[in-house]
């Protein structure tokens, strides 16, 4: 992925309008506006990885909020198609459709290369490991591209990114803890006026 179109920290957050599964329209900074926002990007519905990351942060979803965080997810899905895929997948969590993928360019997601998607020996280790969850690996439906690399963003009340986590392969989801923990352990619904990493403990 080309560096210079990833979002750096504390930069302005794109504020786009995306579809809820019913296809109203969401603005993106009603989200972030009371709380900061955990925005989570899938790929397309049949990316194994995905399901699994999904998985995490439905199980994760009362530790999630209790850390001062709302969530939401992006998927390449239509709304109807996205209500169907979150039931299964991300039962609780808000889920967005974003079918031509503004937000995923806004936000410097770009198609991934072979190595990134199918050649990496870490992604068959992950896939080997999502089989054995039950998961199987289907195709993207039509309209949905299986090179679309995904990604997962924190951004604060004023609409700055405090965290970008651009994956280096499509297993590369970034574990829980580190969602959780913040900046060397600093909260992040605490504004980053003072001492990092001083925790709230």
């Amino acid at each position: 992925m080309a560096k210079n179109k990833q979002l750096n920290f504390n930069r302005s957050a794109p504020d786009l309008v995306l579809l809820d599964i019913a296809g109203g329209p969401v603005q993106l900074s009603d989200l972030w506006a009371k709380r900061p926002l955990l925005l989570a990007f899938t790929r397309h519905f049949g990316c194994t990885q995905c399901k699994e990351m999904l998985e995490e942060l439905t199980n994760g979803k009362d530790r999630i909020t209790a850390a001062g965080l709302s969530i939401a997810i992006v998927t390449q899905g239509t709304p109807e198609t996205t209500a169907l895929f979150a039931q299964q997948f991300a039962p609780g969590l808000f889920a967005l459709s974003d079918p031509e993928r503004k937000a995923y360019e806004a936000y410097g997601l770009e198609r991934g290369n072979l190595f990134q998607t199918f050649l990496n020996p870490k992604v068959w280790k992950a896939i080997s490991i999502s089989r054995e969850k039950g998961y199987s690996i289907d195709p993207p439906p039509a309209g949905q591209d299986s090179m679309q690399m995904s990604g997962t963003f924190i951004i604060s009340t004023q609409g700055r990114i405090e965290l970008p986590y651009y994956y280096d392969h499509i297993a590369d989801h970034p574990p829980l803890d580190l969602l959780l923990s913040g900046v060397l352990s600093t909260r992040w619904d605490q504004p980053f006026d003072g001492p990092v990493g001083t925790g709230t403990d």
